[in-house]
């Protein structure tokens, strides 16, 4: 009895192992047997991704998967799989922006409010419209000019856009010259050159040397409708930096010339959805001619400008309406200047074509504001600080119930600063703001 017990165990004990060892032969097989697929999965992806681009825009099916440098090489990492490489697009896809892409709006369909400028927003296209190539450089390209040369020049066949120049020459925009397009510096309304035009506007505001940056106080500027972003290029040397804005419209993405040439520049409009930026981002505003309606939707546009201005910052608007004579334009200075009142804005300097309205520096005047005022404040649930794909709201962003006072000028080094809040010290640094109750001690 107890030998047939013995027995019978270690069968038990042996059929166990077998099992045991089974499942592990499947495990391993369905391991190694996915990872396989897997690669074969993500190539064949790769294929039909590449495949789906080149008919979408009109090309050959299998024009792009004979080329070798468009191979899609894989590799382990520690995530699984991830791509080595990518292959190149079509050459005539060269100046394909996905999202900003206006054939494929049209061949979507969308149903975009033109008037609200929808169709220069960002719509990008689905899954199965994505590309899985990099964008090439157009034909001929050469190595980009340097800074601070870039500013002035750069290679025309790195941008072959030459009907801009040939409309803008009255303005002073650019000049073909032989292998190069040139960069005068001038604009819709600065022929003279955007440099003078900026010493101008320090001048209309008494910043001392004529020099916008204000020892210091201002350093951000966002340049909206900004042509080829002379602008902002000029502000560089005067340690400012710009963000430049414009549409990919009729001028053929004049973001191009900004970005080939180093200035600091983006593709997008002020239409629906807020700037890509949180509230009291920029010191100044800038609109040179950039024929925008700042009426419409009850101001909705001005107040997202309000949104990105910090306290006691500056808008600089060039435009027929701040000078001209005939009706129409007294009508919309009228009423722009009407809104901006509301908004607790002040004229800070007129002159000639151009006024400069600043920003409270508190909440002030907009709780002295009669009821019912409008635009009204934003509702306190509202982030001012939440931007992407965020709907505009025609409301004035309030500052936070906290009271600062503003650190201009600071004799100090800031190794020599420390910022004391409660019972904690701080470092100080240059350009803060210090609440009421805090204390320096060098």
């Amino acid at each position: 009895m107890m030998r047939g017990r013995s027995d019978g165990a270690q069968k038990k004990r042996l059929w166990t192992s077998v099992g045991i060892g089974a499942v592990l032969v499947v495990f391993l097989y369905m391991y190694f047997g996915s990872k396989s697929s897997g690669e074969s999965a993500l190539e064949y992806g790769s294929r039909s991704l590449r495949k789906l681009g080149s008919s979408y825009l009109g090309g050959d099916d299998n024009s792009d998967l004979s080329r070798q440098d468009e191979k899609f090489a894989l590799e382990d990492g520690d995530d699984g799989i991830i791509p080595k490489s990518f292959p190149v697009c079509d050459d005539r896809h060269s100046e394909l922006i996905p999202c900003l892409d206006r054939h494929l709006i049209y061949q979507m369909r969308l149903k975009l409010d033109l008037s609200l400028m929808e169709h220069y927003e960002r719509h990008c296209p689905l899954p199965e419209r994505r590309f899985n190539c990099l964008i090439p450089p157009p034909p001929g390209y050469k190595v980009p000019i340097k800074w601070p040369r870039s500013r002035d020049e750069v290679w025309k066949v790195n941008i072959p856009h030459t009907h801009l120049a040939h409309e803008k020459s009255d303005q002073n925009w650019m000049v073909v010259k032989g292998e190069k397009i040139i960069f005068p510096g001038g604009g819709t309304h600065f022929h003279y050159g955007a440099d003078k035009y900026i010493a101008s506007i320090a001048n209309m505001l008494n910043f001392s040397n004529d020099n916008l940056n204000n020892e210091g106080r201002i350093r951000t500027v966002f340049d909206v409708g900004c042509g080829v972003a002379s602008f902002g290029g000029y502000l560089l040397s005067s340690d400012i930096i710009a963000m430049s804005l414009a549409p990919n419209d009729v001028h053929q993405n004049q973001i191009q010339f900004a970005l080939e040439r180093g200035i600091p520049a983006y593709l997008g409009v002020l239409g629906t959805k807020r700037l890509p930026y949180p509230s009291r981002s920029f010191e100044f505003a800038h609109c040179s001619r950039c024929r925008i309606d700042w009426l419409q939707r009850d101001g909705i546009l001005l107040l997202e400008l309000d949104r990105v201005l910090r306290p006691g910052g500056y808008f600089a608007y060039s435009s027929p309406e701040a000078y001209a004579q005939d009706e129409e334009d007294l009508r919309i200075w009228r009423e722009m200047s009407a809104l901006v009142e509301r908004m607790c804005w002040r004229i800070a300097a007129k002159r000639n074509q151009t006024v400069i309205w600043q920003k409270p520096l508190n909440n002030d005047c907009y709780m002295e504001r009669p009821p019912a005022t409008q635009p009204p404040l934003c509702r306190s649930v509202d982030d001012p600080d939440a931007v992407w794909g965020v709907n505009m709201e025609p409301c004035i962003t309030p500052y936070s119930e906290r009271k600062y006072l503003p650190l201009v000028c600071l004799s100090l080094s800031v190794a020599q600063v420390k910022l004391r809040l409660g019972n904690k010290v701080l470092a100080g640094t240059s350009g803060f703001f210090l609440s009421k109750g805090s204390k320096i001690q060098s």
